[in-house]
């Protein structure tokens, strides 16, 4: 369906922000008072969403390869992820419009307005998220995890949530 043209513009592309990620690397600190790079670092370019293959089958990624999550808390598009939850589970947030990598579906994208005025990817009608303890792509730490008053669950390309338990191998204990 896509042309070998534009499959290796998009290889490229995932290229080029993992080494810009890698480049920008962490101190490893720990700090907590910022929100993590990756939340915010690529205001400037629109959102990217792709399909990849995972532990829990093909799943939603950003542009550096990140798994995508739903909240099972947001009623619809409007997300009820915000302060403490936000910084944990940042929003992908859309700045332009969004570009559909491989796998993705262009019809089943949207955006909704946060409570920051902000616009939010959506996918399938559910607001899409990062998890903050998945340190590279491929990582499914989120999946699972029940707080901020609801289930976190990668979301496949159907649009649907994955099932299965996250088994990442970061030993981060999520």
């Amino acid at each position: 369906m896509f042309s070998r043209r534009h499959t290796l513009i998009v290889s490229t592309v995932f290229a080029s922000f993992a080494l810009v990620a890698a480049a920008c690397g962490g101190s490893g600190g720990g700090s907590t008072n910022g929100s993590p790079s990756h939340a915010t670092s690529k205001s400037e370019s629109p959102a990217t969403v792709a399909v990849a293959n995972s532990n829990l089958g093909n799943v939603l990624v950003d542009s550096q390869g990140r798994t995508l999550y739903l909240f099972g808390a947001d009623m619809g598009t409007k997300s009820t992820c915000s302060g403490e939850c936000a910084q944990d589970w940042p929003p992908l947030l859309a700045s332009g419009t969004t570009t559909v990598g491989n796998g993705a579906q262009a019809s089943l994208l949207g955006t909704s307005t946060r409570s920051d005025a902000k616009q939010q990817v959506t996918y399938n009608g559910h607001p899409l998220y990062r998890f903050s303890g998945d340190h590279k792509a491929g990582d499914t730490n989120g999946q699972g995890i029940n707080e901020f008053g609801g289930v976190w669950s990668a979301i496949t390309a159907t649009g649907n949530q994955a099932t299965g338990t996250a088994m990442s191998g970061s030993g981060d204990g999520y």
